[in-house]
């Protein structure tokens, strides 16, 4: 049985696409709940989502194939929920016994989204993003054409994205070094030809309006004491404030000539203002794109 029988049979009657919406949204929803734990991913999931659709689109896949793989984009580290904070936004290198946990995220996420009626969505994704085409990714050592299609796209853009992503403990790199370190494991930490069209996207910067965003056109601000760990949504606007979930720091967001900049309100934000809100509008997006593709 296909992909859209299954979800037919799910589904049924008239209520088909609308059940098929509020399905997506919940798991996306969850998901970036999770990604909310930590200040430094702010984007991360739509940016690797929205890389994925282009890399998927750009290999000439189906339009229900682009939209499962961008789903499942967004979905692929539902499983970081387990991972505690302290190793989380740990700012050293991780041990050995550290990174033994990071490993288990793959299947923790697998396992929370197994019983969901949209599971066969994300599963390659999830379980599967950091398999390696040298057998040497986790967590199951799966080499070459074992590694499933979704997941050897979303490997690349992933990996690409934290490259180019701040963390604690670094600067995100320019966009020419981390195409050039793909280039370089090819064939060995990324796949080959996914790869190759990759780093032509970057190369022809059709990936720069992506990186360092957090939705189409909304650049991550800068907090001064953390770096760019500022979200502002689609709906904010002048006036509105943004918080820096590392610091605590509270900003307003101010006109400027070019656009909006985020200014130092002087002062720390309240457990309240600090709790984790899914982005509705971002996420209703998603699925509406992805919806649409995988039902018409």
């Amino acid at each position: 049985m296909g992909l859209l029988q299954q979800l037919s049979a799910v589904l049924g009657g008239g209520q088909r696409r609308q059940h098929q919406e509020d399905l997506l949204t919940s798991l996306l929803v969850m998901a970036w709940m999770v990604e909310a734990r930590d200040p430094y991913t702010g984007g991360h999931l739509w940016r690797v989502s929205r890389f994925s659709r282009l890399l998927a689109e750009k290999i000439g896949l189906p339009a229900g194939e682009v939209a499962r793989i961008a789903i499942g984009a967004f979905l692929h580290d539902l499983g970081k929920v387990s991972i505690p904070d302290h190793i989380l936004g740990k700012k050293d290198r991780l041990t050995d016994d550290e990174f033994a946990v990071i490993k288990t995220h793959p299947e923790v996420g697998w396992r929370m989204l197994a019983g969901h009626p949209l599971a066969v969505l994300a599963e390659a994704a999830i379980r599967a993003h950091h398999e390696t085409p040298d057998g040497r990714g986790y967590p199951r050592g799966l080499a070459g054409e074992a590694v499933p299609l979704d997941a050897r796209i979303v490997g690349i853009c992933d990996a690409f994205d934290a490259m180019t992503s701040t963390r604690p403990y670094r600067r995100g790199m320019p966009i020419a070094k981390a195409l050039e370190i793909i280039r370089e494991n090819l064939g060995r930490q990324f796949d080959r030809a996914f790869g190759e069209v990759f780093v032509a996207l970057g190369e022809a910067g059709e990936l720069d309006h992506i990186v360092g965003h957090t939705d189409e056109g909304i650049p991550l601000y800068d907090c001064v004491m953390c770096g760019p760990t500022l979200v502002r949504r689609r709906t904010q606007g002048a006036g509105d404030h943004v918080y820096c979930h590392a610091c605590t720091g509270v900003y307003v967001l101010a006109e400027q000539a070019g656009g909006l900049t985020a200014v130092q309100a002087g002062r720390t934000a309240s457990p309240a203002e600090l709790e984790p809100e899914a982005d509705t509008d971002l996420i209703a997006q998603v699925v509406r794109d992805s919806a649409r593709a995988l039902l018409n």
